[in-house]
């Protein structure tokens, strides 16, 4: 163990800016609206950091903090699955160890605000508040220290979006970002940490609430630079490294919706009138009247009228899209529930499918085996020809226009290993250049105009300033990746990395040996307090 009594002040700052990505950096570097953080990336060693397949927040951001693939820490989606059941991903679900944990264990301290899927915390010697994936007043580490945060920083939230009184504006981004900041210091005076890290979720929500709003776009990103600064001048931390989970942009190709084709290949069969996709779908968009209980809801005369209208093809994006042209998709949409427009589209019905997407976010196909789904259909002895078969039709498909939608299609066992590889989809699939959107819906023709205009891409960014770091060296041909961020702070602190870590310490640092870890007693897994995570995973587009 590493006696760090002796060393005063923050080692390494690590700023996790979500969906942070270059195209998206540069006009506001140029325009001088972030100065802070184009001085980082300046003066520092910058370069891409390519994210993982699949490249959505709710996984990527466990790889980044264990250095593991999902195969090895178990969380693919937002959600998990057990059968045709799910849950909205926790901490609990994240089966390896967090890079803060590891440094707790050689006798570093930490400070962690707002990083996804790390609720409910786990012991470590430090403080930490949660990110997505958390529900509003979520519990904390240290028990009880929210309210100190509260107290001394005037308020906290986890979503703008949530509590009594939602705030979608401008002001409740900025408002947002600046709880975060203030908690961070708040925190980091008060245990004097060796390690932080100070995430921002807005940098990629805004791109999902507020596409192509230039002037949110611009608030969000000048209130995380003012954060950062304030933090910076504060804390005065000896290195800072800016990591992103992914990247971010615009979606020019069509929407294909893979269970439609799946059914017309005779894989995927369907019912409607809200009684397919057993019971996870209706419940993660079922945003019934606050304190409501979705399980114990009977139908009424609306949702009656939204099933018969099933019948004649009306659908949910043809609900949304006339609620949105007359300008009540929002006041509507809040108040009726969305299972009750779900339940005028056609639904994939998983017992009687063979082969569906579960989940766009999980970002493939799922097989219904027998011996493992409850009601499989397909037999162990035809597994792998069916999915051969099915990633030999997928890999040739093209878009209307002629170009391909996949710029790959593969067997799960290309992009995933360890203990886990089991709850990964069978196939996964790879969106060509990630501009096309890749759905779960059904009943609506397979291609169409995408309902989000922005997306996720695969590629992020990686900037580091401090003495630890040889500032000169290029990042630009190292490719590093996100499982290599973990290794990199393993490796300033003089760590041992774990050598189940799937990445290497990236050239600036050098380099510490390697350890066999014992293996790491996860909690047991726990249930996910769905009010406020599901609609907010749902506001943002992910559900």
């Amino acid at each position: 163990m590493v006696d760090s009594s002796d060393e005063d002040g923050m080692r390494l700052l690590v700023v996790g800016l979500d969906a942070g990505c270059r195209p998206v950096l540069e006009p506001l570097f140029e325009s001088g609206t972030i100065p802070t953080l184009r001085e980082l990336f300046d003066t520092g060693a910058s370069g891409p950091l390519q994210s993982q397949i699949p490249p959505w927040t709710a996984s990527a951001w466990p790889s980044l903090f264990t250095g593991k693939n999902p195969g090895k820490h178990g969380v693919y989606d937002f959600l998990s699955f057990e059968g045709y059941d799910w849950d909205v991903v926790n901490a609990t679900h994240v089966r390896a160890r967090s890079v803060w944990e590891l440094l707790s264990e050689h006798g570093y301290s930490s400070v962690v605000v707002n990083v996804p899927v790390t609720h409910p915390p786990s012991e470590f010697d430090g403080a930490l508040i949660p990110g997505m994936t958390a529900p509003e007043d979520p519990d904390c580490h240290p028990t009880g220290i929210l309210e100190d945060v509260k107290l001394a920083c005037g308020g906290y939230r986890v979503y703008p979006q949530s509590g009594p009184e939602p705030d979608r504006s401008i002001e409740g981004y900025e408002r947002t970002i600046e709880y975060r900041g203030k908690a961070f210091r708040y925190l980091s005076r008060r245990i004097e940490p060796d390690f932080g890290f100070l995430q921002f979720q807005q940098t990629d929500s805004v791109f999902h609430e507020r596409p192509g709003d230039k002037e949110a776009i611009e608030a969000v990103y000048r209130a995380v630079d003012q954060q950062v600064e304030e933090t910076i001048e504060e804390l005065e931390p000896e290195n800072v490294l800016v990591v992103s989970d992914h990247g971010i942009g615009t979606v020019s190709g069509p929407e294909f919706r893979i269970n439609e084709y799946l059914r017309e290949r005779g894989d995927v069969a369907a019912r409607s009138g809200g009684e397919g996709m057993p019971n996870w779908t209706a419940s993660w968009e079922n945003d019934l009247l606050e304190g409501e209980d979705a399980g114990g809801h009977e139908t009424g005369p609306i949702e009656h009228a939204m099933n018969a209208a099933a019948k004649v093809g009306l659908t949910t994006q043809r609900v949304a899209g006339a609620l949105d042209r007359v300008g009540l998709k929002e006041p509507i949409g809040r108040r009726v529930p969305n299972g009750m427009i779900r339940a005028a589209s056609e639904q994939v019905d998983f017992p009687q499918s063979r082969v569906y997407m579960r989940s766009k976010s999980e970002l493939g196909l799922r097989i219904n085996l027998e011996s493992r789904e409850p009601n499989g259909v397909v037999p162990e002895s035809a597994y792998e020809a069916l999915r051969e078969s099915v990633i030999e039709d997928l890999s040739g498909l093209r878009t209307p226009d002629g170009e391909p939608i996949f710029d790959a299609v593969e067997p799960r066992e290309t992009y995933f290993e360890g203990p886990y590889l089991e709850d990964a989809p069978d196939i996964v699939t790879v969106p060509a250049d990630f501009d096309t959107a890749i759905t779960a819906d059904i009943g609506q023709g397979t291609f169409g105009e995408p309902m989000e205009s922005w997306n996720h891409k695969r590629t992020g960014v990686v900037a580091a300033s401090g003495p630890a770091f040889d500032e000169d060296v290029s990042l630009a041909g190292a490719s590093p990746t996100i499982f290599d961020v973990a290794p990199t702070i393993c490796s300033l602190f003089g760590v041992p990395i774990d050598a189940e870590m799937d990445g290497q310490p990236l050239p600036i640092v050098e380099e510490t040996a390697k350890a066999e870890y014992p293996a790491y007693e996860s909690n047991a897994i726990a249930a996910t307090e769905h009010s406020a995570v599901e609609d907010r995973l749902s506001d943002l587009g992910y559900l």
